[in-house]
């Protein structure tokens, strides 16, 4: 069984290896901006079925599409910013604050889909307007939602998260690994993590 992942994200790369020795990466052309809705749960689990979908081709794969949007204690629904002023609102709206990190997997084979999101507490301490800044120009903000990465330059914003650590980089390791054994188990696809 070959396994693809819908994503041209490095991190999403290095998450899945952790899963599956081998596996091809390819960039999904699906446009994001045609899918409207309000909820960021069904949101991101629209937008990683239909990234799957986009780039499903032969039966014998199993595609891995996922989104990642970072919701705000307003309820604004931040993805990728794309350019500073959208990054330092997005980071100044977060700042001392808790927010939520939510990221949709889909895993599609031969036409079935298993759909799940992950939620992960994100708490920020008070950020000063010129580390924003600094972290700013550092150019890590803009491939990433929310406008920061966990594991990069943001670390040092972060008290405390509640949830999956790799879910706030963009794929939630342990639910991902949990799905593809519920497949395994009802006999859809083979596989063995060895």
């Amino acid at each position: 069984m070959e396994v693809l992942l819908a994503s041209k994200s490095p991190r999403r790369r290095q998450l899945l290896s952790l899963i599956f020795k081998e596996f091809q990466s390819v960039t999904s052309d699906f446009d994001e901006s045609t899918v409207t809705e309000n909820n960021p749960e069904e949101l991101v689990k629209r937008l990683s079925f239909c990234k799957a979908s986009a780039v499903s081709g032969r039966k014998e794969q199993l595609i891995i599409g996922a989104d990642t949007v970072v919701v705000s204690p307003q309820n604004r629904v931040f993805g990728i910013p794309p350019d500073e002023s959208a990054a330092y609102d997005m980071l100044q709206t977060l700042s001392g604050k808790k927010h939520r990190v939510i990221t949709g997997v889909t895993l599609l084979y031969q036409g079935e889909a298993l759909t799940f999101c992950s939620k992960t507490d994100v708490y920020f301490r008070s950020l000063e307007e010129e580390e924003i800044w600094d972290y700013i120009r550092s150019g890590e903000p803009f491939d990433k939602a929310g406008g920061y990465g966990i594991q990069g330059k943001a670390a040092i914003f972060v008290k405390k998260i509640d949830g999956d650590f790799y879910n706030v980089m963009g794929l939630p390791v342990t639910d991902l690994y949990l799905a593809v054994q519920q497949l395994v188990r009802k006999k859809i696809i083979n596989f063995k993590n060895s």
